[in-house]
């Protein structure tokens, strides 16, 4: 391999956007030890601090790439793959803990369903050199994701900050909407993806 073109492929991997998101992948299995010891409050304050500065690397990497110029295919891979990681494990973890129960843990099922949904025909439509840019709607929808999980990771932990079940219930109220939404946004995905499968040769 060419020197030059190796070391400019260390420069690209090495570069402060992604080296913002190995953290945020690195942080993941650590905010799920901390969930698993959920008894114990202050391991939830630990998982929630975790957890928001996973959250703010999910600005700041791509807004890092783009004033910098130090976007590339290998950022735009991994950005989404560890978003979907930090809050599907998540999901996994307050379900199973019983933060997420009975019939909101339909609400996650549809925030799950919609990441698996959106990822294979992101794949399907890159191979069509074909792109969907992330609308409005979308980024009120992760936005409100993140911050209901942050709600729900601190759970019983916040009732010493609000009254007792405040914490839990703005959780599992924004968990719902993000859901509802997610619906939309996953629909301007699936209408794409019919769109383009209708229209190629068979």
């Amino acid at each position: 391999m060419n020197t030059k073109l190796f070391k400019a492929r260390g420069r690209v991997m090495l570069s402060l956007p992604n080296l913002l998101t190995y953290g945020r992948i690195l942080t993941v299995p650590l905010v799920v030890a901390c969930l698993y010891w959920h008894q114990l409050l202050w391991m939830r304050w630990v998982a929630l601090g975790l957890f928001i500065a996973a959250a703010i690397t999910d600005y700041f990497d791509g807004y890092l790439a783009r004033i910098w110029g130090e976007q590339s295919a290998w950022g735009r891979m991994l950005d989404p793959i560890a978003d979907k990681l930090l809050v599907a494990a998540c999901l996994f973890m307050l379900g199973t803990i019983g933060t997420i129960q009975s019939f909101s843990l339909w609400a996650a099922l549809i925030i799950l369903s919609r990441e698996i949904l959106v990822s294979g025909l992101r794949e399907f439509l890159a191979g069509l050199s074909v792109s969907v840019p992330v609308s409005a709607l979308a980024k009120w929808k992760t936005a409100l994701q993140l911050i209901s999980l942050a709600f729900l990771i601190a759970d019983s932990a916040g009732d010493s900050v609000l009254p007792v079940g405040w914490t839990h219930s703005i959780g599992i109220a924004l968990l719902w909407i993000a859901a509802l939404i997610t619906i939309f946004t996953g629909w301007d995905y699936l209408k794409a993806g019919i769109h383009h499968i209708v229209s190629e040769p068979q």
